[in-house]
């Protein structure tokens, strides 16, 4: 058993600074001033042909003094209210930014482009590491000093100690997965000792016995846990890989490492559970998905940060810092696209949070065509649907389908028929199956030819309809139906 005992305050949120620069007295060119009768209104008067100069605007909107780069990108991230990489540039983006105007052919005039140049090989960044004579962690947080005023550190503090025990995962096994069902019955016996509380003080202190006090601690438990955990990794691990790469056709932060990034020990997605509390190392910080922390799993566990919240955050969480987190959530890996989501306990950041975000964000597959049926499978609200401009029912039965001008042609056959029936009942008084006079020919029913139409020559199309197809029982229902409602 683990005890943490953090504290927390409040920090000093940064202030607002404006960017310093010298009010000068505009120059201003008169143009045709005369000299008119003073107005108790006003304090000054134009002629007519002049425009009045406001100093005011003169002086907020007037040429500045030159700002460096420096001091106008920490202003522009000021008035915008966030900037995450405002303490550090990753190589690639040192360089772009210092060999701005120089270009690729152009040779390298200035050190710091030529030393920028210098850095993007990790060979040359290692020999700098070791010529400063600082460890990695140190070397980093030196290139993470930053000018200006820092808030204090966070410190987190609750109620009573952070007890951390050693339990199996209650979803465990995997499914599809066979184990012992004795020794799945003793791992869940674990469980049942989570509901008895533990009295930290008294147990601090006092030595473990391992005939007695065992059994409270689970550690047997948990040891037959990884016996089976084991097992499945060694089974399953190729098959895990596999499809990775089937799915995940680029690596980015959160999904599985694999290839030179996997080491030996990883610890696969079954080994997690929510609540559980870990000791991680940050690894990325990305402006609008958040940080990213090595739990020592095959998947990095994601802490969402979302847009402004970094401004006031960007003290706290840093690049390569120890933190002590806890698992939220565990979802599919394959319908989402982070698999672990997190939250920092310490350094707690809870209060800095202001935009929350609704949703994990869903992984897209090819297999994914309807992205409705897949926010419905994530838990998610329906799309909204805009409102249609006009009244469906209310629009006419058109359609470009080649087989509506064919049903169309049979609803005027059938009505023909009815006609002629009604005309002379004695001739279908037998009402004998109609039958086609000649073998119909399908391939040429369709005959396009032109007529008259009051003196004008339009085309005109003939088709030649199977009396087979015709349905005279349902026209008649049909008819009978009008007939009673009009």
């Amino acid at each position: 058993m683990h005890c943490f005992q953090l504290h927390h305050h409040h920090c000093l949120l940064p202030r607002f600074l404006s960017p310093p620069f010298r009010a000068s007295k505009p120059s201003v060119e008169w143009r045709s001033l005369r000299l008119l009768p003073r107005s108790s209104s006003t304090s000054s008067a134009y002629a007519p042909d002049e425009d009045p100069v406001d100093e005011d605007f003169l002086k907020d909107f007037k040429p500045r003094e030159k700002e460096t780069e420096d001091e106008a990108r920490r202003r522009n991230w000021i008035e915008r209210g966030w900037a995450p990489w405002e303490e550090i540039l990753t190589p690639e983006a040192d360089f772009a930014r210092k060999a701005l105007n120089e270009g690729e052919e152009v040779p390298l005039q200035s050190p710091e482009a030529i030393e920028a140049h210098k850095m993007l090989t990790p060979s040359y960044r290692r020999k700098k590491m070791e010529e400063s004579g600082l460890s990695e962690e140190e070397y980093q947080a030196k290139q993470f000093e930053i000018k200006g005023e820092i808030p204090e550190p966070l410190e987190t503090s609750w109620d009573g100690p952070l007890v951390t025990r050693l339990v199996p995962p209650r979803d465990w096994p995997p499914r599809g997965w066979e184990v012992d069902k004795k020794e799945l019955e003793f791992i869940r016996e674990a469980h049942k000792m989570l509901a008895e509380r533990v009295d930290v003080e008294k147990m601090e202190g006092v030595r473990v016995d391992k005939d007695t006090d065992v059994g409270i601690m689970c550690l047997d438990r948990y040891k037959v846990f990884l016996k089976q955990y084991n097992e499945w990794v060694a089974a399953n691990k190729d098959r895990l890989e596999e499809e990775s790469y089937k799915f995940d056709q680029d690596y980015y932060p959160g999904r599985r490492k694999r290839g030179k990034d996997y080491k030996d020990g990883m610890l696969e997605l079954p080994f997690f559970y929510p609540g559980q509390v870990c000791m991680g190392k940050v690894v990325t910080l990305h402006l609008h998905q958040g940080a990213f922390v090595d739990i020592g799993g095959v998947y990095d566990g994601w802490v969402p940060i979302k847009g402004n919240d970094w401004y006031w955050i960007r003290h706290h969480v840093k690049v390569g810092m120890r933190v002590i987190v806890e698992i939220l959530a565990k979802r599919d890996p394959y319908r989402f696209r982070f698999p672990l989501e997190m939250r920092l306990v310490d350094p707690n950041i809870d209060h800095l949070l202001f935009n929350r975000f609704d949703y994990p964000p869903i992984f897209h597959r090819k297999e994914d065509t309807n992205p409705e049926e897949l926010w419905r499978d994530c838990g998610r609200a329906p799309i909204p649907r805009r409102k249609p401009k006009f009244k469906i029912e209310e629009q006419s039965l058109l359609s470009n389908h080649p087989y509506v001008d064919k049903l169309w042609h049979l609803h005027n056959a059938e009505q023909l028929i009815l006609d002629d029936e009604d005309a002379n009942p004695d001739k279908y008084k037998d009402k004998k199956p109609l039958k086609n006079l000649e073998p119909f020919d399908e391939e040429n029913s369709v005959e396009y030819t032109k007529a008259y139409f009051k003196k004008a020559l339009i085309p005109k199309v003939i088709l030649n309809t199977n009396v087979e197809e015709l349905e005279l029982d349902a026209a008649r229902a049909e008819r009978q139906y009008r007939c009673f409602t009009n």
